[in-house]
């Protein structure tokens, strides 16, 4: 048994990365790409393509024919199993233990050692509803979120009509947890869209179902995304005792992931409200997390790793909040190296800031414009109304060609 290996596998499933689930799959069983390509009549490098396809779309085909030859179990490369009904058994079921090293390679396993199994979305329906929900994730890197907002929308009701039908308390469960996750992602999108009343009804629903899945880690998840919520739009004593729910929710067992990224929110509220020295420690607090987790596969709900990168960025917020310009600037570059457009985009604001700051007013402004027009692509009323924001803490008589430009730009966008 490879527990290295099987950790491995099992996130690049959660993720969505299954072609590095059939690569670290074939090499256990010590295939060669041309001979898996051999087997199911692709050239080596096609199958060369497939391992290194990501989170990106893949052929069903591909996917089921190398998991059929490689014994992984189907639902690892997001696949329902059809080949055999509910009261069947084969070898099938011992080659899977045996493969993944037992239940904790298995994908029916929780992700969370003291995640009760009945609460856990990852079987059934309950784990078809949440590819949904990941596929609409990964939209919104390319997607804007008013064109998302319909389908959420309609995904959230059909999780709550399901529940609703379902006999089996811990079918109930589960779908409360994947609710609870689409319903946050519903809140992220209206406040992506900058209409931060429904974002706030989206995050308490999102708290509630997470509740009522009796999932600790997500509720706390929940709360604390809440209180990130309250960070940013400047609500400072609601965002820090959200934070503080967030750490009562976790009954005491806290990954660093966890650690790290509250530590992060709460640096945010106190920059909010013009805690300096609160902020500076809070943001130390969350480095040396997040420098403890760098190894530790992140928990569901978590969909990626929160990296000392990740602490930069919320250090040049923080900074731009503060009007420290040597928070912003330093850190820069590396804060950009995460998220996607939409969250580079408010990054390249709060930088942009940090320059105002330092009265270079050009260089400000045109990364303002860059980050406007990243906006307007995406129809992100959150990033439009932040470079507004922007705009307004420079009062000249005779504005200078930079923002004269970008005052044109923002003239007459209406999101």
């Amino acid at each position: 048994m490879n527990v290295d290996r099987d950790v491995r596998i099992r996130e690049a499933s959660r993720l969505g990365d299954f072609g590095t689930v059939i690569a670290l799959s074939r090499k256990a069983r010590g295939v060669t790409q041309a001979s898996l390509g051999h087997a199911l009549g692709l050239s080596q490098a096609a199958i060369s393509r497939l391992e290194r396809t990501g989170t990106r779309a893949y052929s069903t085909d591909d996917l089921r024919a190398a998991a059929a030859h490689l014994r992984i179990p189907p639902e690892l490369v997001g696949l329902a199993d059809r080949s055999r009904r509910p009261h069947e058994k084969d070898e099938s079921d011992v080659d899977r233990r045996r493969f993944l090293g037992g239940a904790a390679g298995v994908a029916a396993a929780p992700l969370v050692a003291r995640t009760p199994a009945s609460t856990e979305p990852t079987t059934g329906q309950a784990a078809a509803l949440r590819l949904s929900t990941t596929a609409l994730r990964r939209l919104d890197q390319s997607t804007p979120s008013r064109d998302l907002k319909e389908p959420i929308t309609a995904h959230v009701g059909l999780i709550q009509a399901i529940a609703s039908a379902s006999g089996s308390q811990a079918d109930r469960g589960r779908l409360a947890a994947v609710g609870s996750e689409a319903a946050s992602f519903a809140g992220w999108l209206s406040w992506d869209m900058g209409d931060l009343g429904s974002a706030r009804v989206w995050y308490g629903s999102a708290i509630k179902a997470a509740r009522v899945a009796d999932h600790p880690l997500l509720a706390a998840y929940q709360i604390g995304t809440l209180a990130s919520f309250e960070a940013h739009v400047g609500n400072v004593s609601q965002a820090l005792a959200q934070a503080q729910q967030a750490r009562q929710a976790l009954e005491g067992e806290r990954p660093e992931i966890a650690e790290a990224w509250l530590c992060s929110v709460e640096a945010l509220a106190y920059a909010a409200g013009g805690d300096s020295k609160r902020a500076d420690q809070a943001l130390a607090a969350s480095r040396r997390a997040a420098e403890a987790a760098t190894d530790e596969p992140p928990p569901w709900p978590w969909v990626s790793a929160f990296s000392p990168e990740k602490v930069a960025a919320t250090r040049v917020s923080c900074g731009a909040k503060l009007g420290r310009t040597d928070w912003v600037l330093i850190d820069h570059e590396k804060a950009l190296a995460t998220g996607h457009a939409k969250q580079r985009a408010l990054l390249l604001l709060d930088i942009a800031s940090g320059h105002l700051a330092a009265g270079q007013i050009d260089v400000a402004f045109t990364k303002a414009r860059e980050a406007l027009e990243t906006g307007t692509q995406y129809r992100s009323g959150r990033i439009v109304e932040a470079a507004r924001t922007l705009r307004g803490k420079l009062s000249t008589a005779r504005p200078p060609r930079a923002v004269q430009e970008f005052d044109e730009q923002i003239r007459d966008i209406y999101l």
